[in-house]
């Protein structure tokens, strides 16, 4: 009798964990990251990105997102790719900022996207993409990565791979 239990409840768990599993690999079709740290540097942050860029001949990739949100670390997840790691290093100097939850009116940091022009930020990932002067090169999508994570890798890559081909003369 107490084998029988033992079995049952064992056939149970075993059965809990496979449905746990396959349900964690439907719910995910991307990687994720939580680089969003809070800090008082942010903007010299920023600074530091511009002055590398205008150094190296690149473009400056500003991401305001969360950790706690999904697209927001789905972006930041597929930039950890290889074959993102590759495009970011040829064309981009990257940095990642906590904007909070501009959507509940506690955003943080959203004077780094106004210095740009971008403003009335109603949501996570916002991602601002500069030439090594500090002008914005994407203001019509740059509040568009709300839906990042439903976004397909190809379709993620080719826009961004877009920018450095069309400003940057290639």
């Amino acid at each position: 009798m107490i084998r029988s239990i033992f079995a049952a409840l064992l056939a149970l768990s075993l059965s809990a964990c496979a449905t746990t599993g396959a349900m964690a690999e439907k719910v995910a079709d991307h990687p994720e990251a939580r680089p969003y740290a809070a800090s008082v540097y942010a903007s010299a942050e920023v600074d530091a990105a511009l002055a590398t860029a205008l150094r190296r001949g690149t473009l400056v990739m500003i991401v305001l997102g969360a950790n706690w949100c999904h697209d927001s670390r789905a972006f930041a997840g597929w930039m950890e790719t290889e074959r993102f790691k590759t495009l970011i290093g040829d064309w981009y100097e990257v940095v990642y900022v906590d904007a909070g939850e501009p959507q509940k009116d506690k955003g943080r940091n959203m004077d780094i996207a106004a210095r740009f022009g971008v403003t009335d930020i109603e949501g996570t990932p916002t991602v601002l993409i500069l030439n090594n002067e500090g002008t914005l090169l994407n203001g019509e999508t740059a509040k568009s990565w709300r839906n990042a994570a439903s976004r397909s890798e190809d379709a993620i890559y080719e826009e961004l791979a877009a920018v450095p081909m069309g400003d940057m003369g290639f």
